[in-house]
């Protein structure tokens, strides 16, 4: 009884923390559908459109949280952050709900990119953390699964307040800010992350700013910093420009009605969505990890080809939307999520993830200010060219140098490859004392 409620807890607090994923993919695609209608709004150029995006959650204004996040989380806590993010991001929501010119706007656009820059960080290293060893990748899929089920209710949602023009996006923004309000109240209950509690309490622990140096210097952390990167680095450039853009990628190839836009992205994220659940949280736990991260890698690859050089029409965009949709699923940021707390000891793993979030979505953010200029000058044949070959090199790196974590703790983890424990707690926490 006592392990069905602790089961039951841990399901909650999982939950309630990967609902930062929701919020954070929720942001992007308010963005996505309302950019349009703000640019006409506002007599906006390209230019000023993709500095919105890319000082957005989609881009810089999540890389400035996640780089701030990051080691703040490893200082004060994990709960720390997930207590007070989402004050900083529903703050944000009233200023894009309540725009009235572009100052307006870019303001709520970077206030919500640096809270769920922030917020993600934390999410992913809570999970992780607290997760069950032999159920981790099942616990870290929720925040995958709160990440896609986003954009299908914000696709939706698009539809629906369609007519509405304007106001139909102020709307949506709003059911952002609900969203966060409702999370920020559960979570406050929530503990904080044992593991980094008995980090803490070691008294041979180091300071936060030279567990940060330790980070960016010790071999370990550099290899798996670069291969997280090359991994989850260069498949969100090709997805934060999809998730910001999709709209604008589909008018280019002939798809310019703005309902049917919006139900096919339903599509693809009721598809990522199923992924997610039935095949990285039921079976990342025992099926190959390389294998199915190849699986997903490959789709991606595919899907992209066929929509960029295939025939037009609507056996491409459906081709498009199941290959890209089930690829996301089980692709490279669930697995991201998994291997960036697997990777990193206690003391580095939340300042790991600030700085891997800041440079991914630097990365997004900088294809972004140029992506609609790229797309208007040289179509989806030019552009094409870049986005697959960014995936295949995703590919590549994640399938050959998949690490083999799967099945272990974290403190096994850490000792195969640091050597030892290195912040063991009060009652010398060891690999074999690892889920108690």
């Amino acid at each position: 009884m006592k392990a069905a409620t602790t089961s039951a807890s841990k399901w909650k607090a999982t939950t309630a923390v990967a609902m930062s994923n929701y919020i954070e993919a929720g942001s992007i695609i308010a963005i996505a559908t309302s950019l349009s209608l703000w640019q006409d709004e506002f007599g906006l150029d390209s230019l000023a459109v993709g500095l919105l995006s890319a000082l957005s959650a989609n881009a810089f204004g999540a890389a400035i949280g996640a780089a701030v996040g990051g080691p703040l989380c490893d200082r004060y806590g994990r709960k720390f952050i997930y207590t007070y993010d989402l004050l900083l991001y529903m703050l944000g929501t009233l200023f894009a709900v309540f725009a009235m010119n572009f100052g307006m706007l870019l303001t709520g656009f970077v206030l919500t990119g640096i809270a769920v820059g922030a917020g993600v960080t934390a999410a992913w290293t809570y999970i992780a953390e607290e997760a069950p060893d032999d159920r981790r990748a099942g616990h870290v899929g929720v925040a995958q699964l709160a990440w896609s089920i986003g954009p299908a209710i914000g696709f939706l949602l698009a539809v629906l307040v369609e007519p509405l023009g304007l106001l139909g996006a102020r709307l949506v923004f709003a059911h952002l800010f609900v969203v966060a309000a409702v999370t920020w109240w559960v979570r406050r209950g929530l503990d904080e992350s044992q593991r980094w509690k008995e980090q803490r309490s070691n008294p041979e622990r180091v300071g936060t700013y030279r567990g940060f140096l330790q980070l960016l210097t010790h071999r370990k952390n550099l290899t798996a910093l670069l291969f997280l990167v090359g991994v989850y680095g260069l498949w969100n450039t090709v997805a934060g420009q999809a998730g910001i853009f999709q709209p604008r990628i589909y008018e280019a190839t002939g798809l310019t009605d703005a309902s049917s836009q919006y139900l096919l992205q339903v599509l693809v994220w009721t598809l990522t969505s199923a992924a997610t659940f039935w095949g990285f949280m039921k079976h990342g736990d025992s099926f190959s990890r390389r294998r199915l991260y190849f699986i997903g890698a490959a789709l991606g690859v595919a899907a992209w080809a066929v929509l960029i050089y295939g025939p037009a029409g609507w056996f491409s965009l459906l081709f498009f939307a199941i290959g890209w949709g089930v690829s996301a699923g089980i692709g490279a940021q669930a697995f991201y999520g998994l291997w960036a707390a697997e990777l990193f000891a206690t003391r580095y793993r939340a300042s790991a993830q600030g700085v891997m979030f800041m440079l991914v979505r630097v990365m997004v953010g900088v294809l972004s200010l140029w992506f609609p200029l790229m797309l208007e000058q040289t179509g989806i044949h030019g552009v094409g060219v870049l986005i697959l070959g960014l995936l295949v090199a995703a590919l590549v790196i994640g399938t050959v140098w998949a690490p083999k974590t799967q099945g272990k703790s974290l403190e096994q983890i850490e000792v195969e490859r640091y050597g030892r424990v290195l912040d063991p707690g009060p009652r010398g926490r060891t690999p074999a004392a690892a889920g108690e």
